[in-house]
């Protein structure tokens, strides 16, 4: 007679049992009064099963036809090892180890922790991870489905059945686990769902370090610890090189369309072969820090990674974690900083991903006013809930632990600040208060910025964020966000404004240019040029420069001099730099034959200098966040559409500052005879000349500098008579 439960057998056959080690594995029994041990398995494919232990081998009973055995052994000893004998129907045999006879992994603390949201490493935790349990190698495996009736394990191991792992309960923390001996690195695995009123889903991991290429969506274990790091030099001094005295030119990058091989398919460029290319590329155009578009996998192309389905894992578009990894290493190692856009706002509704994950509104709101993005048709995450932020916040972390990324780019911050972002009256709930703030959403940006700043000195966080939020990059102990650094899309916006008009309307809209200084430094900015500003018909950086050909080389230069010089980190998107004339296009790469052709060329070589330009001279960035870094000289040239300013950079004593002179005439006639006023005497050379022939210019200017004359003007001691080149800038600086 079984001395299990038939209903209990039942259900481990149905796959509706949500508790499989009460019966499966090793269980105490009495048997005419003696202790026994009774082994259980459940093994659908097999034809007979045996046990082997002490040297021994035992036939099991079949209990019931579809593959439930048992075997009552008489010992008194509860736990001991053993083996399973598999005979299958091929004829073959296969030994296994039984994953119930296991204790559980995940601890009390890790359960007390992660139910009170304070568990920052649960990527250590959760997930599939290689691990010796019980002296036995195998995969620890974990996920949090608090609703769900059964979690198992599907994959290739037991053909994708549902019925074969199911996993452990572990008690009301809502997390399920399982140790699957003999499994290993490159398993391809999901998580078979059964929830309530008949649901049933099969899921991705969420916490999976590897994914399928789509459109496959399955998780991959991945062993994380076999990566070894050559950037020690790097990290170390990381917090001096990311201060914010420190030059920051970013090079924003969508790996997927900065390069392809034509010759090949129109293929992407690997990790490795991005490390070969374009990590030179960005050092040798004087970038300081690439910005990645989401690397995070995505099932969609076209949402450029925004629109994520595994927040643990670099998509395998490009190759595999340790071949990012590499990319990483070797951006170290060449000089330059990683930041990565990470997108905490939304995630999508693909049922393979979080949405509805147990059955239940788990990661999202369920009340659609607050858990929908109507715009982007993605979900939005429910920051109120302990585990949900705990998910985000330990992603955040583990892109910084694990991949020595230097800086997270905040995605979509406004739509996470405001309950009416992008919605009509009456589609949206107020907060406790009868305010339009996402306290939750507030709270949980603080958090983030807290936690890593706390737990990795000197990375940087940037919002991109485009309201007037107030204090977004102010610490969270003064009542700010915490934020490092914040997009300055008003600036953008208003620049990009100005240069599209032709330069004869210019004059009336002269304030759109100096209106940025009067906010300047109310937060400390990046000034961006970014992927957003050149697609969906909104034309190439230099197709929306007016006038004829030579003039829309001319003014594209022009405006990336005066963002140089304003005040704030700088940001360029991958193409900007050649002068492409398409929008860009996530399909193919970038338009690297235009540098075929001159003005092109010689556009890359301007944009070239000025980065250099910009990382030698402290004025331009040891104080962008201060009116001592910034003098206005004249702002008020409405009729020339000209303006001048000096940059300063701080020193003990003000005679010994040094600083900059900009002069910019965004008109295409010449200005001979415009003097400007500066604050001492001597020989101001011209150190960057936009409308240099070199660059594509017309080559008027000051023949390399010209001496200051004793004439106060415009509110300084002493004057400079320039020649102001057609839709041209200058940098001058004393000797």
């Amino acid at each position: 007679m079984p001395s299990a439960d038939p209903a209990a057998i039942e259900a481990i056959v149905g796959g509706y049992h949500g508790a499989p080690f009460d019966i499966l594995g090793q269980h105490p029994i009495t048997v005419d009064e003696t202790p026994a041990v009774a082994i259980r398995t459940f093994q659908p494919l097999a034809e007979a099963v045996r046990v082997l232990c002490d040297g021994q081998s035992y036939p099991m009973e079949r209990l019931h036809p579809q593959g439930f055995y048992e075997l009552v052994l008489s010992r008194s000893d509860e736990q001991f090892a053993y083996q399973l004998a598999l005979s299958l129907p091929d004829g073959a045999e296969q030994i296994i180890e039984d994953p119930y006879r296991f204790p559980p992994v995940l601890t009390e603390y890790d359960l007390y922790l992660f139910g009170e949201g304070n568990h920052f490493e649960l990527y250590r935790k959760l997930g599939a991870h290689l691990s010796v349990h019980g002296g036995v190698a195998g995969v620890t495996l974990a996920v949090w489905a608090p609703s769900a009736e059964r979690v198992s394990v599907v994959g290739n191991f037991n053909q994708w059945n549902g019925r074969s792992h199911p996993m452990r309960p572990r008690g009301s923390s809502g997390l399920w686990e399982l140790f699957i001996p003999g499994l290993g690195s490159g398993e391809l695995y999901k998580y078979e769902v059964k929830g309530q009123g008949g649901f049933l889903a099969v899921k991705s991991d969420p916490y999976g370090f590897a994914m399928e290429l789509r459109p496959g969506t399955a998780s991959i274990v991945w062993d994380l610890a076999r990566y070894a790091w050559n950037d020690a030099e790097w990290v170390v001094n990381r917090a001096q090189r990311q201060a914010l005295d420190q030059p920051m030119a970013i090079y924003e990058v969508h790996l997927g369309s900065w390069q392809r091989v034509t010759a090949e398919g129109n293929r992407w460029l690997t990790y490795r072969e991005l490390a070969d290319q374009l990590v030179p590329y960005a050092r040798e155009m004087g970038y300081t820090h690439l910005e990645l578009l989401p690397i995070t996998e995505h099932p969609f192309d076209g949402s450029w990674g925004y629109q994520t389905i595994g927040y643990f894992a670099p998509t395998s578009r490009f190759g595999t974690p340790d071949d990012f990894r590499y990319l990483i290493d070797q951006a170290h190692q060449a000089g330059l900083g990683v930041l990565l856009d990470w997108v905490p706002a939304h995630f999508v509704r693909d049922a393979t991903g979080l949405a509805l994950f147990d059955g239940t509104h788990l990661y999202e709101h369920a009340d659609p006013r607050r858990g929908e993005h109507k715009d982007w048709g993605t979900l939005i995450f429910n920051y109120g809930r302990n585990e949900v932020a705990a998910f985000l916040l330990t992603n955040a972390l583990f892109w910084l632990d694990e991949y020595h990324l230097d800086g997270m780019r905040v995605d979509a911050v406004a739509s996470m600040l405001y309950l009416d972002y992008s919605r009509q009256p009456g589609e949206w709930a107020p907060n406790e208060f009868g305010g339009r703030e996402n306290l939750e959403a507030v709270r949980f940006l603080k958090r983030f910025n807290e936690l890593v700043h706390l737990k990795f000195p000197g990375v940087l966080t940037v919002a991109e964020e485009s309201t007037s939020w107030p204090m977004v990059s102010r610490p969270s102990y003064l009542g700010g966000l915490g934020f490092d650094l914040k997009w300055n899309m008003g600036w953008m916006h208003d620049s990009l404004e100005y240069i599209s008009k032709d330069p004869v309307y210019r004059r009336y809209h002269h304030g759109t240019l100096t209106f940025s200084l009067i906010y300047a430094f109310s937060e400390n900015f990046v000034l961006p040029f970014s992927h957003d500003e050149v697609v969906h018909l909104k034309k190439s950086l230099l197709a929306k420069m007016p006038g004829d050909y030579w003039r829309q080389f001319a003014n594209q230069r022009a405006l990336l001099a005066y963002m140089y010089a304003h005040p704030g980190k700088k940001l360029l998107f991958m193409g900007m730099e050649l002068g492409q004339w398409t929008e860009w296009n996530f399909e193919r790469g970038l338009d690297w034959m235009v540098l075929d052709h001159e003005p092109h060329r010689k556009l890359q070589h301007f944009v070239r200098d000025l980065n250099h330009l910009y990382l030698a001279e402290r004025a331009l960035h040891s104080v962008d966040f201060s009116w001592e870094g910034f003098q206005w000289i004249d702002l008020h040239d409405v009729d020339q559409n000209s303006i001048s300013f000096l940059r300063r950079a701080k020193a003990d004593a003000p005679d010994e500052a040094e600083f900059i002179v900009f002069v910019a005439n965004f008109t295409p006639a010449p200005r001979e005879g415009y003097r400007v006023g500066v604050p001492k005497a001597g020989f101001y050379r011209e150190l960057l000349n936009s409308d240099a022939e070199a660059y594509g210019g017309s080559n008027m200017g000051n023949r390399g500098g010209l001496p200051a004359d004793e004439i106060p003007w415009q509110g300084q001691p002493y004057s400079v008579l320039l020649t102001l080149p057609p839709l041209g800038a200058l940098y001058l600086k004393p000797e």
